[in-house]
């Protein structure tokens, strides 16, 4: 996947040379032509579901490629320690919205859902459901793309817009949080972080989510696509004792099935956003209606992280996506150059992207089409060599 991947540009996946051919074909097309056993292709599913909620069936290659490509590529995107899942706040990551709408000291409007956008006067107008009006020069929508069609507008969407964000349904995920009067997996040397290939368990996988300084013990889990539309029906008891029992079983230890705290989170009931972690294109949508994602209509423009050209579908591509955004306007006010709009992040000096190391057999074993290949060039040469020996002996080749 990381060979294929280097193909596709960050900006521009629809250019890729392979982009319409790969578009078109689903990542259950790719994983069943590239895997070769049971295992891996089982592994592979999991990798899809894992890292975007969604089954290998239902997205397109292009489209998964570009987006493992776009996180540092798949050690990158799967990895703890050095990769996407790394780090977490102190004290949750909500005080980022937090800390800014108390620096804009009043200026922001919570529950206010809005339902028209006008364009046709010399200011945009925003009516929201309560019927409240609002007007700018410029408008930033940052939602996800599919929650844009509940917004009526004028002058209308021009046409493949319109298509587009009726095309990108949201992932679907529930995510669990068990919490414990101890840390007990740590007796026997286990970290908290589970990956569960059993089709019955509930969760796929966890992550220890207990507090930096060892209180309220909590192993994160979760629900994941075909399995989180299965269980939506039971109950929250219900859920909690097969995500016990299924935690008892993978570590082999009676102490999970005694919780004393369960919280959970069907993103799939929220209605906006309408799904988690972030929209994926489905097959022949990227290739077709992609280049659109971002380009603003008259004075919409569009930010959120579907529209990020690094970590899309992460906090990081939310923050890339609205300062690109906000650069696309200060240009076209005549603030800044088009050279400016897009910034490179720097580089993080307290939390550095290290470069993974891999073992001389991790490097150069071949893969097993790679070794066929290899066998039948050795004994295409073995064969011309003895046909050649054979011909000596026979005076059939002529002797200097």
């Amino acid at each position: 996947m990381d060979k294929m991947g280097k193909e596709i540009p960050l900006e521009a996946p629809w250019d890729a040379r392979h982009a319409e051919e790969w578009d078109k074909m689903t990542m259950k097309e790719l994983i069943d032509k590239i895997c070769w056993t049971k295992t891996v292709k089982e592994f592979a599913t999991f990798f899809v579901n894992v890292n975007v909620t969604s089954e290998p069936h239902e997205v397109s290659a292009l489209w998964f490629l570009w987006y493992v490509r776009q996180c540092g590529g798949t050690a990158r995107i799967f990895s703890i320690t050095n990769g996407g899942q790394e780090r977490k706040f102190k004290g949750g990551s909500g005080q980022i919205s937090e800390k800014i709408m108390e620096r804009l000291k009043g200026k922001v409007r919570l529950e206010r859902p809005v339902v028209r956008i006008d364009q046709t006067g010399d200011n945009v107008i925003v009516e929201t459901l309560n019927h409240e009006i609002y007007e700018g020069k410029y408008v930033i929508s940052a939602i996800p793309p599919i929650l844009t069609t509940k917004i009526h507008y004028k002058p209308e969407l021009p046409p493949k817009r319109n298509q587009l964000i009726q095309r990108l349904p949201m992932g679907c995920v529930i995510k669990c949080m068990m919490y414990y009067r101890e840390a007990f997996w740590e007796r026997k040397g286990y970290c908290g972080s589970l990956i569960i290939e059993d089709e019955e368990s509930p969760i796929g996988i966890t992550m220890d989510d207990t507090k930096p300084d060892g209180s309220f013990p909590a192993i994160m889990g979760f629900i994941l696509t075909r399995k989180a539309v299965k269980l939506a029906h039971l109950s929250k008891e219900e859920r909690k004792t097969k995500i016990c029992e299924a935690y008892a079983k993978a570590m082999g230890m009676e102490e999970a099935l005694h919780p004393v705290h369960y919280e959970e989170k069907n993103w799939s009931m929220e209605q906006y956003s309408g799904g988690c972690y972030t929209a994926y294109f489905p097959p022949g949508i990227m290739y077709s209606y992609g280049r659109i994602i971002r380009q603003p209509i008259d004075r919409i423009y569009f930010a959120g992280t579907e529209t990020a050209t690094q970590w899309s579908g992460y906090m990081e591509g939310a923050v890339q996506a609205g300062e690109r955004a906000a650069r696309e306007i200060l240009h076209r006010m005549g603030r800044i150059s088009q050279n400016e709009i897009w910034m490179p992040e720097p580089e993080s000096k307290d939390v550095p992207a290290l470069p993974f190391t891999t073992s001389f057999w991790e490097r150069n074993l071949p893969s097993v089409p790679g070794l066929l290949c290899l066998l039948s060039s050795t004994m295409c040469f073995t064969s011309v060599a003895a046909a050649g020996l054979f011909a000596y002996k026979k005076g059939l080749l002529i002797r200097n």
